[in-house]
């Protein structure tokens, strides 16, 4: 029996990858527990509305999940805390660069190669990474120090099986790598405490989820998560990246793709087993 979760960000209408991805999850974990998370720290954008809409879309599916349910806009000390023990290691330092700031430093005639793209957008060029978190600001981000944590853990790669793709091949990621090609990832960026991979890593352990279920475009994030797994001595679950549901042209459905928002099928008169059948299930 697995644990497993559906984490939405209520900042738009579901979508039909995301009925695909919520009834993955709850369907692989096999008379297990099926979690519903609330992924809320972008305040700017999560609206009230669009959660009640997540709850009753799921329930027309014919989902049922434990409650209460897990809301990341009240999980902002158990981040902090986080951050505070990777503080105290040394392995985080503040930024206060913005993206244009980024992308100049990297244009820099001196450079003198293209910017390496990582999980998170162009591998960050180290720019603050001499400052401290005694000078940490309100308009600063945290940054994770890749190398001196590697260095910390005395590790030389990361690596996880996926159960999906390659299942028999592990995927490995060496330290050099990660340092290159993945950088001083963001672990709370300014105006909301935490980042995605910051928290969701807390989030999982917290729950106890045992099997990661998402979209296959994520199967690169989850060396970063791994790495911070073993920073905050929180056990590694088992991952299933599944695959994307893609519109006519081959892309990837989003927020914005409302046409496919699953309120708007329901209204026009589609059944949960019609969604099903669109969607490959």
């Amino acid at each position: 029996m697995n644990r497993t979760r559906f984490a939405p960000s209520p900042t738009g209408p579901l979508h039909l990858g995301h009925a695909f991805a919520a009834l993955t999850a709850a369907g692989l974990a096999d008379r297990g527990e099926f979690l519903l998370r609330i992924e809320d720290i972008d305040q700017s954008r999560s609206r009230p509305a669009y959660e009640a809409a997540i709850f009753e879309d799921l329930a027309w599916l014919g989902l049922d999940w434990a409650k209460p349910v897990m809301r990341q806009s009240e999980r902002m000390a158990a981040y902090q805390a986080a951050l505070d023990r990777l503080a105290g290691l040394g392995l985080v330092y503040p930024c206060s660069c913005t993206r244009a700031d980024i992308k100049a430093a990297l244009d820099a005639p001196q450079e003198g190669h293209a910017a390496i793209i990582g999980p998170d957008g162009p591998v960050y060029p180290g720019t603050c990474r001499h400052r401290s978190m005694a000078e940490a600001g309100p308009e600063d981000a945290i940054r994770l120090n890749a190398a001196r944590a590697f260095a910390h853990l005395a590790l030389d790669a990361v690596a996880f099986r996926d159960e999906n793709i390659a299942p028999d091949v592990p995927h490995v990621l060496g330290a050099a790598d990660f340092v290159s090609g993945v950088g001083d990832v963001v672990l709370a960026r300014r105006g909301m405490g935490t980042s995605y991979h910051l928290a969701v890593v807390v989030d999982d352990a917290a729950q106890g989820v045992t099997l990661i279920t998402r979209g296959k475009d994520l199967l690169d994030s989850t060396w970063i998560q791994i790495l911070l797994q073993h920073l905050l001595d929180l056990p590694t679950p088992r991952y299933h990246h599944h695959r994307l549901i893609r519109d006519e042209a081959g892309k990837r459905l989003a927020k914005r793709d409302d046409a496919r928002a699953i309120s708007l099928y329901r209204a026009e008169g589609s059944t949960p087993a019609d969604i099903r059948r669109m969607i490959g299930l």
